[in-house]
């Protein structure tokens, strides 16, 4: 990935000034082909991905979980305040100053990153160039897994967005300024879902169970949301919905860098969001199709079946908890013995931390034991205590 080898500010350099200029085009579009143009702009410029892997460049992987579910966080309110404040923008002006707004907001974002934003820590780590190849982040199964849940995920989310403001209009016959009375409590408990699946997930290391539990409540979603006719029914439906889709936001890209190696985090990462992009557009042209052929209760049970394959997809995976963090200081550890850790049994990854003056080892906790690492890493001459 391009973040990988001319680092994380450059790239986020790069992709907010494409962009921005995506949104002035876009601004400016007197016709449909300016306007594809500006949109085409305004994806290619995409730094999530690179973004996240700045976050866990900068925190450390016992604290990342909590990282990304304030990420997350900070993502759905922003999500939930656009729903709100979008339509009045552009009801007050136009559709044109949503996207000079987004342009200038994208300069500001620059701003921040060049003044507020520090520099990631210096990384060493020990692969050949051949391992540097995109392909290598194909090899690790769990990374594979973990793309295909991005696609589930991001789909499930563009056929409920898809369905959910179909039946409120047309079954219950609501406007769309009354829209909020659904989506405020279910944004609501999604965001007080995401930090109890964040502790359990990453504290309890019971993140696998965290997921299958979210897809339980996707697939209960559904059933309320494509069968009932109660409104209230609908609701709660959309609840459920809102708590599963949220559930697996603080771990998604926490377990794809805990299962990546250092220097492949932001290639993993940009794979990852490439299945989530793919899922968007997946979900939205299957969810229309369904919905025109077999109504809101073919949708449903599309869902319903692909959530039972995706439950026992990840009903296969190993747990990210089990691969476990050792952080050794310079101090009382040889760094020059990291050479030894290359192809041993159990050790997933290993790197050196110069800023910080660490070693870190990851490995599977179930197939080492810390102390066996601890032993081989000391210091010549060092006494145990």
């Amino acid at each position: 990935a391009m973040s990988d080898k001319i680092g994380r500010k450059k790239t986020i350099l790069a992709g907010l000034l494409i962009f921005a200029a995506g949104s002035v085009i876009a601004a400016l579009a007197d016709n449909i082909y300016w306007l594809l143009l500006g949109r085409f702009l305004q994806g290619a410029g995409a730094i999530g991905s690179v973004v996240t892997a700045m976050i866990a460049d900068q925190v450390r992987e016992d604290e990342r979980a909590h990282a990304m579910a304030v990420m997350g966080m900070v993502i759905a309110m922003s999500f939930a305040a656009s729903m709100i404040i979008g339509p009045i923008i552009a009801g007050a002006w136009s559709v044109s100053a949503l996207f000079w707004m987004t342009a200038i907001l994208s300069l500001t974002a620059l701003v921040i990153l060049f003044t507020a934003v520090p520099e990631p820590p210096q990384i060493v780590h020990h692969y050949s160039e051949e391992e540097a190849q995109i392909k290598h982040v194909f090899k690790d199964k769990e990374l594979v897994r973990m793309y295909i849940t991005f696609l589930f995920h991001s789909s499930t989310m563009a056929i409920a967005f898809f369905l959910i403001p179909i039946v409120m209009k047309q079954q219950f016959e609501m406007s769309t300024l009354e829209f909020w009375k659904v989506y405020l409590p279910a944004v609501v408990f999604g965001i007080l879902a995401m930090g109890p699946a964040a502790v359990f997930g990453e504290k309890y290391a019971k993140g696998k169970q965290v997921f299958l539990i979210s897809i339980g409540f996707i697939i209960a979603a559904f059933a309320l949301m494509g069968f009932t006719t109660s409104f209230w029914a609908f609701a709660v439906g959309a609840v459920f919905f809102f708590i599963g889709f949220n559930m697996f936001e603080p771990l998604l890209q926490s377990f794809v860098s805990k299962f990546a190696k250092v220097h492949q985090k932001g290639a993993a990462l940009g794979v990852a969001n490439t299945f989530a992009y793919v899922g968007i557009f997946l979900g939205g042209a299957i969810g229309g199709a369904l919905y025109q052929h077999f109504s809101k209760e073919g949708v449903a049970l599309f869902v319903m079946a692909a959530s039972v394959l995706w439950f026992f997809w990840i009903l296969g995976m190993r747990n990210p908890g089990l691969r476990a963090n050792l952080f050794l200081d310079f101090d009382d550890y040889d760094k020059t013995k990291v050479a030894q850790l290359k192809g041993m049994a159990g050790v997933s990854d290993f790197y050196i931390n110069e800023t910080e003056s660490l070693i870190i080892i990851k490995y599977d906790s179930e197939a080492l034991d810390e102390e066996r690492l601890k032993t081989m890493m000391r210091k010549s001459g060092d006494v145990q205590p």
